[in-house]
Order: structure tokens, then sequence, then C-alpha cells
């Protein structure tokens, strides 16, 4: 059989999203890149917990890291959306994440 929904990638995907704490991180980055303790503070969760869950979204090719010195700043992969990530903003927040699979759409704030 074809695997046209590519299972593999699609559930790794799905796995990652399958928690409250991680969708609201989602939402958070959809208006740009943020540190964990910006994350933190808007979800309204421990550091270490926001840090947990950024791992697993990071390692299943949601999000992804940017050192800056000793801080990393965090964003949804640019292969999630249809737009360059720099023209997310807080005005202009990213309304879809396309999986190949399937797509969440965001909806408006």
């Amino acid at each position: 059989m074809r695997d046209a929904l590519n299972s593999e990638l699609c559930s790794r995907y799905l796995k990652a999203l399958a928690d409250p704490e991680r969708l609201k991180i989602v939402q958070c980055l959809r208006s740009g890149p943020r540190t964990v303790g910006d994350i933190s503070h808007e979800v309204n969760s421990v550091i270490a917990n926001v840090s947990h869950h950024l791992k697993q979204l990071r390692r299943a090719g949601v999000v992804r890291g940017k050192r800056h010195g000793r801080n990393v700043t965090y964003s949804i992969s640019p292969n999630l959306t249809n737009a360059p990530q720099e023209a997310s903003t807080s005005q202009n927040p990213l309304n879809v994440l396309d999986f190949g699979c399937c797509r969440i759409e965001l909806g408006k704030r």
C-alpha cells in the first residue's frame, strides 16, 4: 500500500501536539519567536515544564531553537508554514500549520 500520508512523520507531529501545554506553546509562538522565559510567562507555566515541552516539540520538528549568546529563541519550524517566520508578528500572527498530512488552523486572536 502506498503511504500517501507519510504516516511516520504525521504521527510524530500529532504525538508532539497531543498535549494541551504544547498546543499553548505553539499558539504563543504563532506571533513570532520567543525565549523560554517569555513563553513561560505567557502560558503561565514554570520554566522547567516549558523547557521539557519545547524539547519534545523540537524533537518532532514542530519548533526550532536559535541560540543568541546564552539565550535560545524558539520559533515554529519554517517548513510548517507558508510564510517566512519573520512575517509573523502580533499584528499579523501565523494562522495555519501545514504538516502535509493535515493542517491546524489556529484562527484569529
